[in-house]
C-alpha cells in the first residue's frame, strides 16, 4: 500500500465534504426559514422518505428530528406505494431528499400526498426538478463535486443533506424551547439522559457530612475537620457562616513547604480565598465541566445567601456515570 496515496485521498475526501457544508451557508435565507415554519407548524408527524443513500440519510435526520422534540418517521418510498403510504395522514409534513430530484419512488408517492394535500419540502441538488417543481419548498443542498475519486459515489451531497437536516433539528429544537430534562426524557436510559437529569443536589453532600470550620479557627482543628469528614477539603465560613474559603489537602502540602508547622497558624492565615461556588440546580454535567476546567476535584454547593449547602465531589458524578 502507498501510505502518502491513501492519506492524500482521506485529506481530499474530508476537504470536499467540509467544503460542501461551507457552501451552503451563503444559500440560508428565507426558504430556510419557511421550511422552519413548516415543519414546526406540522400538527402531525414529519414524514421523512428518500431511497438509496438519500434514504439512509433521511433516517438519520428523522431520527434527529423525533429525538429532539419533533415527531417525525421515515418512509421508504418503494414500500409506500405498495401500502405504506398508508401511514401518511393530513396534517403531515413530507420531506423528501433527493439528489436528482427525479426518484422514480419519491415521484410515485407523490399522487397520494397531493391528494391529501400534504406539504412537500424537497432537499435536492437540482433545484429545477420535477420533484421540486412539486414541493412547496425547495431546499438546495447541491455540492460542486462529489469527493469519490470518479465523482459518482454519493459523498459529499449525502453530507450536505444530512448537515441541513441537522440545522433544521437544531432550528426546530430551539423554536420549541426543549430543555435538558425535556432531552433526557427522549433518552431514558441512555448516558445522554443520566447526563441531562442529575444535578448538583441529587449527588451533593449535605448536612453533618459537610466539613466547615471558622476563619479563625487553628490549622489543627481544621486537619482535625478535614480527617473527621473524609473529603480531602473543608469549608472555610465566617461569623454568619457564610463562606468565605477553602482549605484542600493540595493547600496543606503547599503551606506546610512554605510555612513548617501549621497547628497554631490560623485557617484565615492558610486558606484559599474565593473558592469556586455552585449551585444545587446547575446540572451535574456542568459541575464536571468547572473541575475539569479549574483541575479541582470539590465544588462548594452554597444556598440564596453564600452559605455552604453541600460539597460535591468528583468522584461522587463519575460514580453516576456523568461522562
Amino acid at each position: 500500500m502507498d501510505r502518502g496515496r491513501i492519506l492524500a485521498l482521506a485529506e481530499r475526501v474530508l476537504r470536499l465534504e467540509a467544503q460542501s457544508i461551507l457552501d451552503l451557508c451563503p444559500r440560508l435565507d428565507d426558504r430556510f426559514v419557511r421550511a422552519v415554519e413548516l415543519l414546526h407548524g406540522c400538527a402531525g408527524r414529519v414524514i421523512v422518505t428518500g431511497m438509496g443513500k438519500s434514504g439512509l440519510v433521511g433516517r438519520k435526520i428523522a431520527a434527529t428530528f423525533a429525538s429532539t422534540g419533533t415527531p417525525a418517521y421515515f418512509l421508504h418510498p418503494a414500500e409506500g406505494v405498495h401500502g405504506d403510504i398508508g401511514m401518511v395522514a393530513r396534517g403531515d409534513v413530507v420531506m423528501a431528499l433527493s439528489n436528482s430530484g427525479e426518484t422514480d419512488e419519491v415521484l410515485a408517492v407523490l399522487p397520494t400526498i397531493k391528494r391529501l394535500a400534504i406539504p412537500l419540502l424537497l432537499l435536492t441538488g437540482t433545484p429545477g426538478s420535477t420533484l421540486a417543481r412539486q414541493a412547496d419548498v425547495v431546499l438546495d443542498a447541491g455540492v460542486r463535486e462529489e469527493a469519490c475519486p470518479m465523482n459518482l459515489a454519493p459523498t459529499s451531497s449525502t453530507t450536505a443533506a444530512l448537515a441541513i437536516g441537522d440545522a433544521l433539528a437544531m432550528a426546530l429544537l430551539d423554536l420549541r424551547g426543549l430543555a435538558p430534562e425535556d432531552y433526557a426524557a427522549l433518552h431514558p436510559r441512555g448516558t445522554l439522559g443520566w447526563k441531562a437529569l442529575f444535578r448538583v443536589r441529587d449527588l451533593m453532600h449535605t448536612g453533618d457530612a459537610v466539613p466547615a470550620v471558622a476563619e479563625t479557627a487553628t490549622m489543627k482543628e481544621a486537619m482535625q475537620e478535614m480527617s473527621l469528614k473524609r473529603m480531602g477539603m473543608t469549608t472555610v465560613v465566617d461569623a454568619s457562616r457564610r463562606i468565605v474559603g477553602i482549605i484542600t489537602d493540595g493547600d496543606l502540602r503547599r503551606q506546610q513547604l512554605a510555612r513548617g508547622s501549621l497547628l497554631d497558624c490560623r485557617v484565615e492565615e492558610c486558606m484559599s480565598s474565593n473558592p469556586r461556588l455552585i449551585g444545587a440546580e446547575e446540572l451535574a454535567a456542568t459541575a464536571l465541566s468547572v473541575m475539569e476546567d479549574r483541575a479541582i476535584t470539590h465544588l462548594i454547593v452554597t444556598d440564596a445567601v453564600g452559605r455552604p449547602a453541600g460539597v460535591i465531589r468528583l468522584q461522587d458524578i463519575l460514580r453516576a456515570r456523568i461522562l
